[in-house]
């Protein structure tokens, strides 16, 4: 007997000629563009992504045409077949095929997660309230305020998943706002128009075609990848021999006089972006950067340890700039420095032991929590008094005194959530770190839904 989410009577109906050219405009609204760009066939989407992700992308163009209404005899697909064989279904399936006739595809943010059993969706393109999902599947890897597309049908009571489901990134998100901005919005504005579910409907393959040019972006250039100035990721250790009889804090007062340069502790400093560089190179690969909380992009660190400074840089034109930096300001105090290159492989190569070694001591997992918790407290108590980027260089205690501020509060917050959730093992002291004081400390508490 069918399940409740069986199409493959339908797909065998999709075989007839009238409905199989109707099914190729569609497959080409939705993959067209991409496989023409890359010079490609669907089948190479597979090699590239697997098997899976290639079935759930056919399913959303699938669903897709599901909606549609052609000049052909019946018209919609879904009518036609239920009208032939809708006798051999049972009635779960024919509701389920009803419910993706009139469906409509859209980005929702999740929230509320119970792994293998629901979580709550809110629309990022209609609004409206949030709407409970009954999902098995998914919930078991989605996190708190993850971004998905994917169509919401009433089925038997519940609200349940389409089968073309796709996790959005923040860079896949922006691709498809343009879009659709591009497509609906006034010329040159910035804002997001209100859609109506038929407007959207008709922007199905937007999705689609977002998620895979972001999607085969990363997966494709992953082997040259670059940091946000368009420089090759190369990761760099200058290591600059310290003057016999200079003392640390002579060298640490050199040091605060470079441009750029934030004190961690007395031997650490985050070298820092003054501002953008407008001579960057158009990145052609993933970028790989570090952004402090404020959104300062790090160039690069440096460290006193022993009788070294160490400057540490991700490319050769970040490290040649931090050394000429650093012997201008610190000129005699140093020595001529020796350089160690390493590559993104060997930085992701784990370290072997050591024969003989001792193993580290093991920190009882209660104690490596509290300390992480209490460092992350200090940390983000001092982080609601300086300038954050995503707040327009505000700090979070301004932004919360506007309605606009507070609404990017909103995002910034769930950002340090979701980003806090996704680490590998769900009992890390990162993962389980609450976040909750921040939004009653700042008064936005409401917004977090």
């Amino acid at each position: 007997m069918p399940t409740q989410h069986d199409l493959k009577g339908l797909m065998k109906f999709l075989a007839r000629d009238e409905w199989r050219e109707c099914f190729e405009y569609v497959f080409y609204d939705h993959f067209g563009p991409v496989l023409e760009v890359g010079d490609m066939e669907f089948e190479d989407l597979t090699e590239i992504l697997g098997e899976d992700w290639a079935m759930t992308l056919w399913g959303c163009a699938f669903e897709d045409f599901l909606t549609q209404d052609f000049d052909v005899e019946g018209g919609n697909i879904v009518d036609e077949y239920l009208k032939r064989r809708g006798w051999k279904e049972n009635a779960q399936a024919k509701a389920y095929m009803k419910a993706l006739r009139t469906s409509v595809m859209s980005l929702y943010e999740v929230s509320e997660v119970v792994p293998g059993k629901s979580l709550i969706a809110r629309d990022l393109i209609r609004s409206g309230d949030p709407i409970a999902v009954s999902e098995g599947t998914a919930t078991k890897t989605l996190k708190q305020w993850d971004r998905v597309a994917a169509r919401i049908v009433p089925l038997m009571g519940k609200n349940v998943f389409g089968g073309g489901l796709l996790p959005f990134a923040p860079q896949a998100a922006d691709g498809l706002f343009d879009g659709l901005r591009q497509m609906f919005g006034k010329k040159n504005s910035k804002k997001l128009p209100a859609l109506k579910s038929e407007e959207l409907q008709a922007a199905a393959s937007l999705f689609t075609l977002s998620w895979l040019f972001d999607t085969l972006d990363r997966a494709m250039g992953l082997p040259s990848m670059q940091n946000a100035d368009g420089d090759e990721l190369m990761f760099h250790d200058v290591r600059f021999p310290i003057a016999s009889g200079t003392a640390q804090k002579t060298l640490a007062e050199r040091v605060n006089t470079i441009p750029g340069m934030s004190q961690e502790n007395p031997a650490f400093w985050n070298w820092l972006e003054a501002k953008p560089r407008h001579d960057a190179r158009k990145r052609s690969a993933p970028s790989f950067d570090t952004t402090m909380d404020n959104g300062a992009r790090v160039l690069g660190n440096i460290e006193l340890k022993g009788k070294f400074l160490h400057l540490s840089a991700n490319s050769a034109e970040r490290a040649q700039t931090g050394t000429t930096l650093i012997q201008q300001a610190l000129g005699d105090l140093v020595g001529p420095p020796l350089t160690e290159i390493r590559t993104v492989e060997q930085m992701m190569a784990e370290r072997p032991a050591r024969k003989g070694e001792d193993p580290a001591p093991e920190i009882p997992p209660e104690i490596a929590e509290q300390v992480v918790h209490q460092y992350m407290d200090r940390h983000y108590r001092e982080t609601l008094d300086q300038p954050v980027q995503m707040l327009g260089n505000k700090t979070p205690r301004q932004a919360a005194k506007s309605a606009a501020g507070r609404k990017k509060l909103a995002e910034w917050l769930k950002f340090l959530e979701n980003q806090s959730f996704r680490q590998p093992h769900a009992d890390d002291p990162m993962a389980t770190y609450s976040f909750e004081w921040m939004w009653h400390e700042l008064g936005v508490f409401d917004l977090r839904q």
